[in-house]
């Protein structure tokens, strides 16, 4: 057991050490990853706008669609009904 405790401190500093190690060669960000990074938020950010336009669109064409059913269902009402005053007629 006192083996144990023994190599368990070393190997943790020697862990931790090394973690720091490998974080410190990976830190820091270049000029070159900015820009970058700035160009594809500049195109996410266009993105979104046209498929918010795409968005607003969509509406107004589901809108006129909603208009013209409303209009057919209203002619195939008077459709109907002056079918339905012609039989009379006719009879």
């Amino acid at each position: 057991m006192n083996l144990n405790k023994l190599f368990k401190m070393p190997a943790l500093f020697g862990a931790l050490i090394l973690s720091a190690a490998l974080l410190a060669g990976c830190g820091g960000v270049s000029d070159a990853q900015y820009a970058e990074l700035d160009a594809l938020r500049q195109e996410v950010r266009s993105l979104e706008s046209e498929a918010n336009t795409l968005k607003d669109e969509r509406a107004e064409l589901e809108a006129q669609i909603s208009e013209m059913n409303r209009k057919l269902a209203e002619c195939n009402k008077q459709k109907e009904e002056t079918r339905a005053n012609l039989n009379k007629i006719q009879d």
